[in-house]
């Protein structure tokens, strides 16, 4: 469990301002969360027509996965010296940004279109960055006993984004014909904006000038057993979910598939990656965070074997969706071991830090997705997920070995 150092306590709020802030960052995540759906929907379809060479058709999502990695540590920086709210208006200002900038993206078309595009990722993935930090924001102010359930209850907003999201695709995509997505584009601004009014009312402790200076050394912290394992598996699971699903749309359409039925995979994706939340946190708290992550590598593997098994719809949307489910159990999980490996000074660093190790990774996956997809298919891409994830189950196991009496 966290440790005070140097006197430094946690603060804890009142019940009334622990659920207020649970229920706006849910609110927050689900606004958020469709609009990375809109993203991975629309970016490498769009990419795909505006891009010189199909070879870079994923680009603007690898661009995205680059936004969120370099921006996690400034964003983790404000939040340290101003309050978490100030990062939280600095990103969603990011996500305004990004769908201004990718309608401007749309009406231009051709190779500058493209590189908008691209610049307009580049910020949803700030926006995201911020987003992330939704989940450690909700244990904030809590007893120490109930902090995975507030950081589960959080992510359980994306529920929402799943529902939202893709059906904001969908319903908007094609209502200026000649310029496709560009009305959906201007709904994903719009939406940035409405989170960021939810998010002015969330209240949370400030920033002592202890927790600004103090704590021990980063790499003290991150030599810990406990935090390599957290943060290779928290990096695992979201880099082969984000491998999966970026090529997850283009793969279907190369094998014609419509648009509506990636957007239909891709909305029980994303309900899959949310909707354990609300009792992932409870499984956590009963079985140890170690456990759940082991069952979410295991589902991501089985999600990979499902993929394998044909190229019709439903062996897509059944991958998509034991991604989803094993990417909870696993990122869940390694967020809650982070939380036993620092004190109260030193939260903001290291969630940042662990957070860009998560990031950083999941960008070199993001790159390697589209390439691998348009040179050796989607059976390589599946196959691809392997490797990385045997190694991972391995030093989990060791971890849990090693930590029995």
């Amino acid at each position: 469990m966290e440790a005070s150092l140097q006197g430094e306590a946690p603060l804890t709020l009142s019940e009334r301002k622990q659920r207020s802030n649970v229920w706006r960052l849910a609110i927050a995540q689900a606004l958020a969360g469709a609009n990375s759906v809109v993203v991975y929907a629309t970016g490498a379809i769009v990419g795909n027509a505006l891009a010189p060479s199909p070879v870079l058709a994923t680009l603007p999502l690898s661009i995205f996965v680059v936004g969120m990695a370099l921006c996690i540590l400034p964003m983790g920086t404000i939040a340290g010296r101003h309050g978490r709210r100030a990062a939280f208006m600095t990103g969603t200002g990011a996500g305004v940004l990004s769908g201004l900038l990718a309608m401007c993206a749309t009406y231009v078309s051709g190779v500058n279109g493209f590189w908008l595009l691209c610049l307009s990722t580049f910020f949803g993935g700030a926006y995201a960055a911020v987003v992330l930090s939704f989940r450690f924001a909700a244990a904030d102010g809590v007893a120490p006993a109930r902090k995975a359930q507030a950081l589960s209850m959080v992510m359980a907003g994306g529920v929402a984004a799943g529902v939202v999201g893709p059906q904001l695709v969908t319903w908007t995509m094609d209502l200026w014909p000649k310029y496709l997505f560009i009305v959906t584009f201007f709904a994903q601004a719009a939406v940035a904006v409405v989170a960021a009014f939810i998010l002015m009312g969330v209240h949370l402790p400030k920033p002592t000038l202890a927790q600004v200076r103090g704590g021990r050394p980063i790499g003290a912290i991150a030599r810990q057993p406990r935090f390599i394992v957290a943060a290779t598996c928290g990096a695992i699971s979201y880099t082969l979910m984000n491998f999966l699903m970026t090529a997850a749309p283009l793969a279907m359409h190369m094998h014609g598939h419509s648009t509506e039925s990636s957007n239909l995979g891709l909305q029980w994706h994303v309900i899959a990656m949310f909707g354990p939340s609300f009792f992932t946190g409870k499984f956590i708290q009963r079985f140890g965070a170690e456990r759940v992550m082991m069952v979410g590598l295991l589902l991501i593997g089985i999600s990979a074997a499902v993929g394998l098994g044909g190229m019709d719809v439903g062996h897509f949307w059944w991958t998509l969706i034991l991604l989803g489910v094993g990417w909870n159990f696993g990122f869940l999980g390694a967020s809650a071991l982070v939380l036993e490996c620092h004190t109260e000074v030193e939260k903001t660093r290291v969630q940042s830090v662990n957070d860009f190790i998560v990031f950083g990774l999941m960008a070199l996956g993001s790159f390697a997705s589209g390439g691998i997809l348009s040179a050796y298919g989607w059976n390589t891409v599946l196959w691809a997920s392997f490797p990385p994830l045997a190694i991972t189950v391995i030093a989990l196991a060791v971890l849990q070995f090693r930590a029995k009496p």
